[in-house]
């Protein structure tokens, strides 16, 4: 681990105006082609027919010991598959209001329902859980995804272990208590988008113990509070059994201001080191690059993708006369209600 790193104070890791730290609607761009106007939601991430639908639960409330005074807001996907006498999979989404947003642009839930109905993969339950704020502060929107109207900034940039107090002691003892998670922490995923991302990298690689999966897309793996040593980190670190996808884009935020340009303040660069530093340490890494901006469209148009590919040593049945295999996972038959 690296040691001696000066602390910044809040004027210095203050996002500028013209950095976004979180997916917002895409500037203008000079009469040029919008980067983002060729990505669109596939079939995997809308509703289909025959398609059965899992169930959203929430929104719920977990109080914080990690950062006293805060709370997070948080939403459960069950899907029609699961079976409490099984243990399931988990994946968790950072700034859940945006991944599970039905007019998003990642409408996770609606990928989960189509892939796992499909047997490409496992059966599971999803989490969609936003930043902690104080009980006056606003819940996350869309339209705002509470940086500066919340505690996301600390929570998912600030490279130490709190955060993934949240996820791994508050949040995973309450999901224990009420659905059979399995205890594998190959069985975790975790993932978010911008600040999110990074939020959902750190706590796999401070709790690997706990979550061995990691989805990012346009990940802030840049110096908002220091994210940009990961690259030196991975290196300098022994090797963790994680799995990790990241995906981002030529055009997202790249460190110029003013006329200056500043490398630590590069999206697309500062991801494409932590590639670099994941492949030389030998991690299982994947990775895809588009054109697009600081935001979710190129990540939600291969959603459907990253999750096969994070998810893909789900078991299989290469016998012939599985005829379950063969088959769509039906909804789990449910006791008829007492008359």
């Amino acid at each position: 681990m690296l040691t001696g790193m000066a602390t910044l104070t809040e004027a210095q890791v203050a996002v500028p105006p013209t950095v976004a730290a979180s997916p917002g609607p895409a500037p203008k761009t000079g009469g040029q082609p919008n980067p983002d106007s060729q990505y669109r939601l596939g079939p995997d991430s809308l509703p289909q027919d025959g398609v059965p639908k899992g169930e959203i639960r929430g929104p719920f409330t977990l109080p914080s010991n990690a950062y006293p005074g805060t709370q997070h807001t948080y939403w459960v996907y069950v899907p029609a598959q699961y079976d409490p006498a099984v243990p399931t999979a988990l994946m968790v989404y950072q700034d859940g209001q945006a991944f599970k947003d039905e007019k998003g642009d990642m409408r996770a839930q609606n990928v989960m329902d189509n892939l796992i109905y499909r047997r490409e993969i496992p059966v599971m339950i999803g989490v969609f859980i936003n930043p902690g704020r104080t009980p006056q502060q606003p819940e996350p929107t869309p339209q705002n995804w509470g940086d500066g109207t919340t505690n996301r900034g600390v929570e998912y940039n600030t490279l130490d272990d709190k955060y993934a107090r949240v996820i791994t002691e508050e949040l995973l003892s309450v999901l224990y208590q009420q659905y059979n998670i399995s205890k594998d922490s190959e069985m975790h995923g975790i993932g978010g988008s911008s600040s999110g991302a990074i939020a959902a990298f750190t706590v796999a690689w401070e709790r690997p113990n706990a979550f061995r999966k990691v989805l990012s897309n346009v990940g802030s793996f840049v110096n908002l509070r220091g994210g940009h040593v990961y690259p030196e980190r991975v290196l300098a670190s022994e090797k963790k059994p994680l799995r990790v996808f990241l995906c981002d884009g030529r055009n997202d935020n790249r460190g110029l201001r003013n006329g200056v340009y500043d490398p630590t303040r590069d999206w697309f660069l500062q991801n494409v080191r932590l590639m670099k530093a994941l492949t030389q340490k030998g991690y299982d890494v994947n990775y895809s690059w588009g054109m697009n901006q600081h935001g979710q469209k190129y990540g939600g148009a291969i959603l459907p993708d990253m999750m096969r590919w994070l998810w893909r040593d789900g078991p299989v049945s290469t016998d012939p006369n599985d005829v379950v295999e063969r088959a769509f996972r039906q909804p789990v038959v449910k006791p008829d209600a007492p008359k």
